[in-house]
């Protein structure tokens, strides 16, 4: 889908469909005309129209609830072919909440159509407390979201894609006075934040079909191949290190994961540079388990198949490098992603193995399920030597974070408060919302070994806790941050699959970092 902003006045509007905002008239108001509250720009419409919309909202058919939507046809003196009234909702309930639902009410709507283009005044849908920009990413993300379809693995009764290839953000009516002082500067803010959101979506997308693909497919292998086609398309910089470099460096706790399976392990290496040589990168690190059967440790079967998920962690880093060369963003972004498989078998690691680390510190397997922890040390370390601003890794890390904070919120761990806080303040600015636990000492003693410097596993209280302990052993000398996304990674039930998540935070936390807080 084709995305574009410039100033339009609605009843010029040639287009397939022209989506209108209403405010529903407030709880208890009489049923009179014209009790829902039109924007501005359905105002304007309306007036052209003599005042055809406001005798249809009296008739009560346009639900109050944020997102509902009611389609008209052929309304006279207007040129679009159909308008969709989109509700917001109460006036003093509008928030950012009802703000995504009237994006998704009126994206699913036009899904439905048979309109090759539509129109939407984008300000119109504002919340007072977040500017224009803001408002433009989230829009199309909102959009995109709903658009998304991942069926290229069906042969059989797939449904019909949207016709729906352009949608203008329209700018309209505002003052004569004010457009002419301001409307170029709001349509080139508009442009740049078009142009950051189409590209973030774009690296969502990425990271949703590499997750949703299944785990025979989306190998180790294939992740670096994946990563290998990015380098290509946006001229990155790429190393693939194999089984024998990870051998040779010292590897101990990520090649101990990937013993028990037939799948060759890989460390992806990707560089992003739009900053210059002299700035320090940002290094992201992202969990790549393509599948997790919890090893000796084995899972039960129930649900399993949802463990194709657990390499989020990398489709996220390598969403947000897509995004960002995408953007062309002022930024430098290394990510890395340890990828492999975590399987059962006569090779694989046993409970009570001890592994020597790329660090050179030891640790105890008490559990094989709790492999990411080990993968992520070994890449944490060999990270070290980018001589990073910050490192941030990102992993689907412990049923133990879903049981604290579900699916809303991503876990938040760091020994940095300034890059915690530049994280929190991201995620609210995406939507993308993290909560910052605890990362204190005190946890540490869970961790004790008699027979190694530290066992894998600190038991049942606080796990994901003890996870972010353990690597907080591995970035003492960095400013780190660890983002546990099992529980915002991916959703169950029948609207199972992946949701692309932080890969909108991180892209903001990259670019606030570069000065971008539109």
């Amino acid at each position: 889908m084709e995305f574009s902003i410039r100033a339009l006045a609605p009843e010029k509007a040639k287009t397939g469909c022209l989506v209108l905002a209403v405010f529903a008239a407030p709880s208890g108001a009489q049923p009179a005309l014209g009790a829902p509250v039109l924007m501005r720009t359905t105002q304007l419409a309306d007036q052209a129209a003599a005042g055809a919309l406001r005798r249809v909202l009296a008739q009560g058919d346009l639900a109050r609830k944020a997102g509902a939507t009611l389609l008209l046809q052929k309304i006279p003196g207007l040129a679009a072919e159909r308008v969709l009234l989109v509700s917001l909702g109460e006036h003093d309930d509008f928030n950012v909440t009802a703000f995504r639902e009237a994006v998704r009410g009126a994206a699913t709507a036009l899904k439905s159509l048979g309109a090759r283009d539509a129109v939407l005044p984008v300000a119109d849908f504002a919340v007072s407390s977040r500017g224009l920009p803001w408002t433009v990413r989230h829009a199309i993300l909102g959009i995109r979201e709903v658009f998304y379809r991942f069926d290229q693995l069906q042969t059989q009764k797939k449904p019909a894609a949207p016709v729906l290839a352009a949608l203008t953000l329209a700018i309209t009516g505002a003052p004569v006075t004010l457009r002419l002082q301001a409307e170029k500067k709001v349509l080139r803010e508009g442009q740049l934040a078009l142009r950051e959101a189409v590209a973030t979506a774009d690296g969502v997308d990425l990271a949703r079909t590499l997750g949703n693909l299944p785990p025979n497919l989306c190998t180790p292998s294939y992740l670096a191949d994946q990563a290998k086609k990015l380098a290509k398309q946006f001229k990155l910089g790429i190393e693939v290190l194999e089984r024998r470099d990870m051998e040779k460096l010292g590897m101990g706790a990520l090649l101990a994961v990937t013993r028990g399976s037939h799948q060759p392990p890989k460390l992806i290496v990707l560089h992003y540079s739009g900053a210059g040589e002299k700035k320090k990168p940002l290094v992201l690190v992202g969990k790549g388990i393509t599948f997790d059967t919890g090893g000796i440790s084995l899972k039960p079967g129930g649900e399993m198949d949802e463990m194709k998920f657990d390499m989020s962690g990398a489709g996220s880093v390598l969403g947000v490098i897509h995004a960002l060369a995408g953007m062309r963003a002022p930024v430098n972004v290394i990510g890395v992603i340890p990828a492999c498989e975590n399987m059962p078998g006569g090779a694989a690691t046993r409970p009570g193995d001890v592994v020597t680390t790329l660090s050179g510190q030891t640790v105890e397997i008490l559990n094989t399920d709790a492999e990411g922890r080990l993968i992520l040390c070994d890449a944490l370390t060999y990270a070290e030597r980018f001589n990073p601003q910050a490192m941030v890794d990102i992993a689907t890390l412990t049923g133990a974070c879903v049981i604290a904070l579900g699916h809303v919120a991503t876990g938040l761990f760091a020994n940095d408060q300034k890059l915690a806080d530049e994280i929190l303040a991201a995620g609210d600015d995406a939507w993308d919302r993290v909560w910052q636990m605890p990362l204190w000492e005190d946890y540490q003693e869970q961790l004790r070994s008699n027979f190694a410097d530290m066992a894998n596993i600190g038991g049942r209280p606080a796990g994901s806790v003890t996870a972010a302990c353990y690597l907080a052993r591995f970035t003492r000398k960095q400013k780190w941050a660890h983002l546990d996304i099992a529980g915002t990674a991916w959703r169950s039930g029948k609207d199972k699959g992946s949701t692309g998540r932080p890969v909108p935070l991180l892209v903001r936390l990259a670019l606030r970092r570069a000065g971008s807080r539109a």
